[in-house]
């Protein structure tokens, strides 16, 4: 008998025909590649769709057979049956939540983050179930901003995993790595770092159900933004701005970053922040004191939503100092402003979801 190896086999296999359509055995990739050869001793496992198929017994007799036709009666083979794993869809990193929406600005300082606190809070007076994850892993704000910064985050067990438990407070669910770290130290990590914690407080935390998931990014553009969009499939975005040119440009450059071919991430709107500034105690009086309307003629250009326009008031800036966002008060001129960018908010997702296909998540090369 001519020496044996695995291209004899499968070459003799191939005579092997499934009678439900005719094709050979080895062309219907039912050989697994577990064939092992000890002298005129042959074995290896014949795959079949369904543990139940009907033509299990005699296509392991017909290959029986073939392997003593056309090799050589001396061959002795041992043959196994296996069934194919039904494939596993992959799960949503969080299969509970129904928009998750990204707050961006192209640079620092333009209030993104009083932006993304207020949003979710007033999303979360309006009666929706909102989560807020704080993404700034290198500047965390939000703890301070809702007056948590010594708050413990804890842990428990579902479905067999440890996830953390976010925070709650003013109906909204929270999570920072500012949670996580000294307040008082500087966080020094390595862009891989920063990327694996955001990825840990994103799918290892228990969020639950929610209407909407709030992500409070970093300025700019970096590695946390593409870790963000290869993580999650964003709903949209919402850009902040404030109304000067410089600001402007930067925010041309983050719906860019979000509108761009590979990225392809719905622009919700833009809000335009620090519109006026207004004295609390003459509330029709204002004050350009950034420029007038730089955000409302960028989104006129770009041909993007106008979300809102919030003013400048002394009691933003208490009421982030204090963890009492000032959202909370619905009777207040900046507490309507952030009410309004809500309910914009939510008609611009519900508009999104029902012209647009879902998002999937970014793959770059």
């Amino acid at each position: 008998m001519e020496r044996l190896y695995p291209n004899l086999i499968l070459d003799a296999l191939r005579n092997v025909r499934y009678p439900g359509n005719g094709r050979d055995i080895v062309d219907l990739d039912m050989i697994a590649d577990d064939i092992r050869i000890d002298g005129p001793k042959v074995s290896f496992t014949i795959v079949f769709d369904k543990p139940t198929d009907p033509f299990m017994k005699s296509i392991v007799k017909a290959a029986e057979a073939a392997l003593r036709t056309y090799i050589s009666p001396e061959v002795e083979p041992t043959i196994a049956t296996a069934s194919r794993q039904p494939e596993q869809k992959a799960q949503p990193m969080l299969p509970g939540v129904k928009n998750i929406i990204g707050v961006s600005s192209g640079k620092g300082g333009v209030g993104k983050s009083t932006v993304a606190v207020n949003l979710a809070v007033a999303l979360a007076q309006e009666g929706y179930r909102v989560g807020l994850l704080d993404a700034d892993i290198f500047g965390p704000s939000l703890p301070k901003m809702f007056g948590v910064e010594d708050e413990q985050v804890y842990m428990h067990e579902v479905d067999g995993r440890a996830l953390i438990i976010p925070l709650e407070k003013y109906g909204v669910k929270l999570l920072s790595i500012g949670f996580l770290v000294d307040k008082d130290s500087a966080v020094l990590w390595r862009g891989g770092m920063a990327s694996n914690a955001l990825r840990q407080l994103i799918g290892e935390a228990d969020w639950g159900e929610l209407d909407y998931f709030l992500i409070d990014m970093p300025p700019g553009t970096s590695d946390i933004h593409l870790t963000l969009v290869q993580t999650l499939a964003i709903t949209g975005a919402v850009i902040v701005s404030t109304p000067q040119e410089v600001a402007l440009a930067d925010a041309r450059k983050g719906i860019s970053m979000f509108t761009g071919e590979k990225v392809n991430v719905p622009i919700l709107g833009l809000v335009e922040n620090m519109a006026w500034f207004t004295p609390e105690r003459h509330p029709d009086e204002r004050y350009y004191i950034f420029g007038r309307e730089g955000g409302v003629k960028l989104a006129q250009q770009l041909g993007v939503r106008l979300l809102g326009q919030i003013p400048v008031v002394e009691s933003i800036c208490e009421g982030g100092d204090e963890g009492r966002p000032v959202a909370l008060d619905g009777s207040s001129i900046t507490g309507q402003a952030f009410r309004h960018v809500a309910r914009e908010v939510v008609d611009a997702c519900n508009r999104r979801n029902g012209t647009l296909p879902p998002t999937i998540k970014v793959s770059l090369q």
